[in-house]
């Protein structure tokens, strides 16, 4: 009868918390035309979240300040579990290709663009605030969407941000 209790446990265990039970990601896509994020794996969505973006989302990030979220293929590179966003996930933008278009340019790339909850403390109204880009260029999902992310995806995987 105890292996029945853990199979219980267990099923209990993935029913409450999917995260645990779900497939490998080998892939972020994001959608910026659509204001989607997809977890991809063995080349199946596995999960797709609603997102925020920056205040002027149309077309690459070309410098400092745009509030424009870059397009390409980067790496989730890094996370801050106490950023002043619920949690966040850092995109290694900007690469070398960027960085040269920048300087031609004689402008700042910017950077820290990241996948992230809720500003700390405004959880609880982060179903509004995903209805409008409202970051500074910045991913944004509701922080459980966050939590979700946060557990499903390791540093390293790549992320394609599309427009």
């Amino acid at each position: 009868m105890e292996d029945a209790a853990d199979l219980g446990i267990f099923a209990f265990i993935l029913l409450a918390f999917p995260a645990f039970g779900a497939d490998r990601v080998d892939l972020v896509r994001v959608h910026k035309a659509e204001r989607r994020l997809e977890l991809i794996g063995a080349g199946k969505i596995l999960r797709s979240y609603s997102i925020a973006l920056g205040g002027d989302p149309v077309g690459h990030k070309h410098q400092e300040g745009d509030q424009r979220t870059p397009e390409g293929r980067y790496a989730l590179d890094w996370r801050n579990p106490n950023s002043i966003a619920h949690k966040s996930i850092h995109v290694s933008y900007p690469d070398a290709e960027d960085l040269a278009a920048a300087k031609a340019r004689n402008v700042d790339p910017g950077g820290m663009i990241m996948i992230h909850g809720q500003p700390n403390g405004f959880g609880w109204w982060g179903w509004l605030l995903q209805l409008v880009d409202w970051t500074d260029g910045c991913i944004a999902v509701t922080d459980s969407d966050m939590d979700e992310i946060w557990a499903m995806v390791a540093d390293g995987t790549p992320i394609e941000i599309e427009q």
